[in-house]
């Protein structure tokens, strides 16, 4: 176990990777600590709720150790695990479960609380965010969420959803253009009386 925990804080997917294969079960733990967070932060942005992100999480790890044998490396780990949190998130709403989009009131950015109405304001507008992205199709959530709450490049992106960058491009346009549109009214001046 020592040397797992080694290997973690040096960070060595590829050691881990090795130790898996070698029938090591303390390697998954290493695979899972290094990666739970981010598992789970991809599955909160689609989750109606915690327990359902938590399920979500628990599928994706299933899956992801179940496969461990089939990664051939031809990408990176982290974008494989990606590419299963994905399908996982989707095989959840393909059985009509509903997701929730963004979390975070990062979404709109830091605003000055210098009074109860701000902080008001905020929130709704924080909410208003949040329901536009619940409002786009899975496809364009994906790709939102990956790139602004996962700080993924278009390539990462294309990696892990398994198309090109050319259509990840073109989906964040669009999500871009829809969440424009019906955010327009955020953008117009506030008078204050």
């Amino acid at each position: 176990m020592e040397e797992i925990v080694a290997m973690k804080s040096a960070g060595s997917d590829q050691e881990l990777l090795e130790a898996c294969r070698h029938g090591e079960r303390d390697a998954l733990r290493g695979l899972f600590e290094n990666h739970k967070n981010r598992v789970f932060s991809i599955a909160c942005r689609f989750a109606e709720d915690h327990a359902t992100a938590m399920d979500i999480a628990q599928d994706a790890f299933l899956k992801l150790f179940s496969c461990l044998r089939d990664f051939r490396g031809d990408c990176s780990f982290e974008t494989w695990m990606y590419r299963i949190v994905v399908n996982q998130c989707l095989d959840h709403r393909r059985r009509s479960w509903r997701f929730l989009p963004l979390g975070d009131e990062d979404a709109i950015g830091p605003a000055a609380a210098d009074s109860v109405l701000d902080e008001l304001l905020r929130s709704e507008r924080a909410d208003e965010v949040r329901s536009a992205v619940g409002r786009l199709s899975p496809d364009l959530r994906i790709v939102i969420v990956l790139r602004y709450t996962e700080g993924m490049s278009c390539q990462q992106i294309a990696e892990a959803l398994g198309c090109s960058a050319g259509a990840v491009g073109s989906r964040l346009h669009r999500a871009q253009h829809r969440l424009k549109r019906r955010l327009s009214h955020l953008a117009r001046p506030r008078v204050r009386r």
